[in-house]
């Protein structure tokens, strides 16, 4: 019997028997609505359909009272923490299992759609006023939104502990291989957990922490580098970074970052290969690619491994240009290094210094005045393209000159 017809005004509580009487109903829709969409909630509705009942008993009853208070009386929070919780376990297991929110929040939605469709068919037949069907459907919809914003809590969350966690074992694998603990049986277990594929080959690059657009461009780089963070440098291991064109796709993404690649090499060899790049790192204000690929200046990291060494080849064999003029000086010594480099082709250093060659002429025979007969030996040859290739002639002022000097 319709309460109206009683005489008592129409409450919504009169709703609750009604709308439970039908949930059996709602319930059946929602899940042959979900065999298509989502198979697997719709098999959860079967298996679990006694249980699902009772809960949707309780929400609806509990709706129903808010719904009834003061709108600007209803509490924030309209699904009870016990229930947010349970919709927040929800999203974490799907996260688990690796399913898409998409379809768990795409299947909240059609519940919500298919239930309102009975709750408000029945408020209407029992002739409840349309502005309390309004609020009430203020209410549902709020709390359906309150609990999927809770599965998505719950998904994110165990997304960012999950990927927390495989950022820490990735880190430990970094580590690894860049220690001498580096052994075959560690390193496939660690990179096992760190679901990371071991490759036959890799190479390391260094930036400067400090390069705000060196971090970005590393971030860029395929997810299968490793990254992890040594005092004063970022570091990122790079595997098989000598396929096809892949030097050229590191040279292209890795400019303006201001990076140190370093040599490619099998990965029990790696640390080996960190220490040439972090020496090539000191090197930039001498090898200043960008970025600097370490196995294209292997010579001049043998020449500048000891600055001293360095120094005192070039005070030795420098000796005679020390007390010219800095123009002078600077002049003769770039003539110099061009006919060593050249072989002595007078045309070639001509060509390169885009000098007459009257004037290269003119230059050698002052260098022939000062350097005298050591200019035809081979091994003094020698000796003086180590010292001019790698940096300028050495004068009485030169820092490193100084540093040889105190040896």
């Amino acid at each position: 019997m319709n309460p109206a017809e009683g005489g008592r005004p129409i409450q919504l509580d009169d709703l609750v028997p009604a709308i439970v009487a039908r949930l059996p109903i709602i319930l059946a829709e929602v899940r042959e609505l979900l065999a298509e969409q989502c198979p697997d909630y719709a098999g959860f509705l079967t298996e679990d359909f006694t249980e699902v009942l009772a809960a949707s008993e309780g929400f609806i009853a509990r709706l129903v009272g808010l719904a009834q208070r003061d709108p600007s009386t209803i509490a924030p929070q309209l699904a009870s923490g016990v229930e947010q919780a349970l919709f927040e376990e929800i999203g974490r297991i799907h996260y688990d299992e690796q399913q898409d929110v998409a379809h768990l929040l795409a299947a909240y939605r059609t519940g919500a759609a298919v239930a309102w469709r009975h709750v408000s068919d029945t408020a209407l037949q029992l002739g409840v006023p349309v502005e309390t069907i309004a609020g009430l459907a203020a209410v549902i919809f709020a709390a359906v939104e309150q609990l999927s914003s809770s599965s998505l809590r719950g998904y994110e969350r165990a997304q960012t502990t999950a990927e927390h966690a495989q950022e820490r074992l990735r880190h430990e694998l970094a580590e690894l291989l860049l220690s001498d603990r580096c052994d075959t049986a560690a390193l496939r277990i660690a990179a096992t957990r760190a679901d990371w594929t071991l490759p036959r080959h890799a190479a390391v690059i260094l930036i400067n922490p400090d390069n705000e657009v060196g971090r970005v461009l590393l971030d860029r780089l395929d997810p299968s580098c490793l990254q992890l963070r040594r005092p004063q440098m970022l570091v990122t291991i790079v595997p098989d970074p000598e396929g096809p064109g892949q030097r050229k796709r590191l040279a292209t993404a890795l400019r303006g970052a201001g990076a140190v690649v370093g040599v490619t090499v099998p990965l029990d060899r790696l640390p080996a290969s960190m220490g040439l790049a972090e020496h090539a790192l000191r090197l930039k204000h001498v090898l200043p690619d960008d970025p600097l690929f370490v196995d294209e200046h292997l010579d001049a990291m043998l020449v500048h491994r000891d600055d001293r060494l360095l120094a005192a080849l070039r005070r030795q064999y420098l000796a005679p240009l020390a007390q010219l003029s800095e123009g002078t000086r600077d002049r003769l010594s770039e003539t110099l290094k061009s006919w060593l480099m050249n072989m002595g082709n007078r045309k070639a250093v001509a060509d390169e210094l885009h000098v007459h060659p009257q004037t290269v002429r003119y230059r050698l025979d002052r260098l022939r005045e000062l350097f005298g007969p050591a200019l035809d030996d081979p091994a003094t040859r020698a000796a003086l393209l180590l010292a001019l290739a790698w940096g300028p002639a050495v004068t009485e002022t030169d820092p490193l000159a100084q540093h040889g000097q105190s040896q």
